[in-house]
């Protein structure tokens, strides 16, 4: 009984040989092990330049963020990540220098620094912060994210208000003061109804 199924545990398997084969095979010069939440996943760099361009006539070109100008700093995060949240630095913290970004234009520039001016630190930076995830890379590339926001805020020009519009908010308005102060009379004429007239 024993021989027998040792026969059968020793009997050659092909799918088996077939994943040893694979699994055995060295990998190709240049490749090495990437994460999913690595950035240049994330952010992956712009190679085909037609394919750029027909992508850009469809919809506004992507900001180029040059991550030498950017301070990148971690540590821990109180987010999410059981075990792991005090131990792991996760929380990323991306910073630069706001009236020196050359990469922005400088209106826009001025327009980021009256909208985030409670971002802004004393020396001048602009200060993103991310601590969504339990990945630094994925942190950093919703910091890079909300600064890609934060110009788009920016360029974007507000909406004009129409005259009609504005009277019939005007109007509207006026209709629900008037409504306001008819129930405060109501209630003011109960009140005084309710009190006792010792005279």
């Amino acid at each position: 009984m024993a021989a027998h199924t040792l026969r059968g545990l020793c009997r050659p398997r092909p799918g088996l040989a077939l994943l040893c084969a694979r699994f055995s095979q060295q990998p190709a010069a240049g490749t090495e092990y990437r994460s999913s939440h690595s950035l240049d996943k994330l952010y992956p760099p712009r190679q085909d330049r037609t394919a750029v361009r027909i992508t850009e006539e469809l919809q506004p070109p992507a900001l180029d963020i040059p991550m030498a100008r950017l301070t990148v700093s971690y540590s821990r995060s109180s987010g999410p990540g059981g075990q792991k949240v005090n131990k792991v630095n996760s929380k990323a913290e991306v910073r630069f220098h706001l009236a020196s970004a050359d990469w922005i234009p400088e209106a826009v520039r001025q327009k980021m620094a009256l909208m985030h001016r409670n971002k802004i630190n004393r020396g001048g930076e602009l200060i993103v912060t991310s601590e969504e995830s339990r990945y630094q890379m994925r942190n950093l590339a919703i910091c890079l994210d909300k600064i890609r926001a934060m110009v788009t805020e920016a360029i974007e020009k507000p909406r004009v208000v129409s005259k009609e519009t504005t009277q019939k908010l005007i109007e509207r308005v006026e209709k629900m003061n008037r409504e306001r102060l008819r129930q405060k009379k109501i209630h003011s004429t109960i009140k005084q109804s309710r009190k006792a007239d010792f005279d």
